[in-house]
């Protein structure tokens, strides 16, 4: 019994050390993924110390508030207040009537300029070698613009008094304000539609370039046309960049800061102090006495309500079916 206990001890032992041999990684291996990791060590850095540590300062500040003792009289000092600035949040009505005034123009801006990236994404894919590289170039110009100098000259251009566009409509009997309350929005969109195409549209093209030639290919053998190609084949092949770059688009939108604060100057009496849950923000935090814990209270909802939308998008645009 002795020697067939010793057997089994020997081979159980036998082939522990052959799984173990079998799962040690090799050194080389494990020095190349180490090599991989500090390629991303430079974005982690940075996203830790741009959004993460940001975030959790905004969540502290927003625990406090600013109170003066006594009759109100004196420098005043900072109190624990709990979650009752998230409480003044909830039924700030600006605040939600600014969120839902960008969700809303989000929603009719956002399909179009990724109908326009997407068309553009296709053609430049069609043309010839030469063309697609001076199209990628000249359509992602507007994008390298910084927002703040395509926005003032926009701001120029739609200017009543020396902007050209006024008195180009003009010649046809059109007398058109661009910053009137009707025409506001359209104008803004006309901005956020040249600035935001490129971008997109350097995605998307870049997704159709990773396509299978071959498929592409057989498609053509068998007699379908340039337009079925594109419909039936490569927008399903792409839907993932589709889904990405709508949803940046969106992310974007709710944060909308720069056009409308320049449009302002142009027409304060149409786009108010808060008009966008990022100018309410500013105006608390800049101009409304620095009331900062409250500022950092709303970034922090505005951050929460991102993150939900952008969850809910994401999941149902990659639902099975």
């Amino acid at each position: 019994m002795s020697a067939v206990t010793s057997s089994v001890h020997a081979s159980t032992a036998a082939k522990s050390s052959a799984h173990a041999r079998e799962n040690k990684t090799p050194s080389w291996q494990r020095r190349l993924g180490y090599k991989g990791a500090l390629f991303g060590l430079p974005f982690f850095v940075g996203f830790l110390f741009v959004f993460i540590i940001p975030l959790f300062y905004a969540i502290y500040e927003s625990l406090f508030k600013r109170q003066s003792s006594g009759l109100g009289i004196g420098e005043p000092t900072l109190h624990f207040a709990g979650l009752s600035q998230y409480a003044r949040v909830m039924q700030d009505h600006d605040f939600w009537v600014g969120m839902g005034r960008v969700a809303i123009y989000s929603v009719v801006v956002v399909p179009i300029i990724m109908g326009f990236a997407l068309l553009e994404a296709l053609l430049i894919d069609t043309a010839k070698a030469k063309a697609k590289k001076a199209f990628r170039f000249i359509l992602l110009i507007p994008y390298m613009v910084p927002t703040i100098v395509s926005t003032l000259m926009w701001v120029y251009l739609y200017s009543p008094d020396i902007g050209p566009l006024r008195k180009f409509f003009m010649i046809f009997g059109l007398d058109v304000n661009f910053f009137s309350p009707g025409m506001l929005w359209v104008s803004m969109a006309n901005l956020l539609l040249w600035t935001q195409v490129g971008f997109n549209m350097l995605i998307l093209y870049g997704s159709l370039t990773a396509l299978d030639p071959a498929l592409l290919e057989a498609a053509r053998v068998d007699g379908a046309s340039e337009l079925r190609i594109a419909w039936s084949i490569k927008i399903p092949q792409i839907k993932g960049s589709l889904v990405l770059t709508g949803l940046l688009s969106f992310i974007g939108m709710l944060q909308l800061f720069d056009q409308p604060l320049l449009f302002r100057s142009a027409s304060p009496q149409t786009v108010t102090a808060n008009f966008t849950p990022i100018m309410t923000i500013y105006n608390y935090t800049f101009t409304a006495g620095g009331d900062y814990n409250y500022a950092a209270a709303l970034s922090v909802v505005l951050a929460i309500v991102i993150g939900i939308l952008s969850a809910l998008i994401y999941g149902f645009s990659n639902r099975k079916k």
